[in-house]
């Protein structure tokens, strides 16, 4: 008798005590070489839960930096939303820090639009890194998936914002689409805000947000409203009319917080449907 109701109540149980590796759905890693530098980044790509359904359809692209941190925020973030029809259907493509670097010194290398003097890990290889976007990961895409070509969204948080102002100020065309997270505007004295934005020749939206605490006297090194604010400022004054920005303060978050709604409300703005 213990038997029969030991075995009842496994069965009812909502627990289980399967072991293994939690999965993201239609997603894959795979692994690019820079042939600039020959240095290797892993790449996550999920695709949208219609893909295979819908052999005709080409789909936009959102491009996430910080590897599988962003990319599992985005897309948990977005999985009711798309598959609702809430939200236009995307695929998710985020780009890894070169293997083998240690620390933090392949972000701080590939996001960093110039050479810091005072910084003891190399800096300022933001050119070289749009490059391997736009020569390796944009064509890896458009040869093995059925992609938008002129739907790119970029999307970046933090020195991912940096790399994403300078995108846009120096190579406009690589994305229709931006996505800044509290981004660091403070880097190499403010360097970003002296660069000049080149002129828009087809239709852009930015969606900028940053934390109301993310300053000082909260407990930040950065004041990084002062350096969103200039940065809007500076956008909107060189942008043209070519140029559509949301700014966003997101009320009580701080820099470790801010970007999980940084990211699904910017993507919302982008990609959401009217209900």
């Amino acid at each position: 008798m213990k038997t029969i109701a030991l075995l009842a109540l496994l069965l009812l149980s909502p627990y289980t005590s399967a072991e293994g590796p939690v999965e993201i759905p239609r997603s894959t890693k795979v692994e690019l070489s820079d042939p600039q530098t020959n240095r290797i980044y892993p790449i996550y790509i999920k695709l949208p839960r219609s893909y295979a359904a819908n052999p005709d359809k080409v789909y936009p692209v959102i491009y996430l930096t910080d590897g599988l941190y962003s990319f599992q925020i985005a897309s948990g973030a977005t999985r009711f939303p798309m598959n609702s029809g809430a939200m236009d259907e995307a695929i998710l493509v985020s780009i890894s820090y070169s293997k083998g670097s240690k620390g933090p010194s392949s972000r701080i290398r590939d996001y960093t639009p110039s050479a810091a003097k005072d910084w003891k890990l190399q800096t300022g290889k933001a050119a070289e890194h749009a490059q391997f976007i736009r020569e390796t990961v944009f064509p890896y895409m458009a040869q093995q998936y059925r992609v938008h070509p002129e739907q790119r969204t970029y999307a970046g948080n933090s020195l991912g914002g940096l790399l994403g102002a300078y995108l846009l100020f120096k190579h406009p065309t690589m994305f229709d689409s931006y996505i800044l997270g509290s981004p660091s505007v403070w880097f190499d004295n403010h360097k970003l805000l002296s660069m000049t934005m080149a002129k828009l020749e087809q239709p852009v939206r930015v969606y900028l947000s940053v934390g109301t605490l993310e300053r000082p006297q909260y407990g930040e090194q950065q004041d990084m409203v002062d350096g969103a604010t200039r940065l809007n400022d500076k956008i909107l004054n060189e942008g043209g009319d070519n140029l559509t920005v949301k700014f966003v303060m997101i009320d009580g978050a701080k820099h470790a917080t801010a970007f999980p709604t940084t990211l699904i409300q910017g993507l919302d703005w982008l990609y959401g449907l009217p209900r």
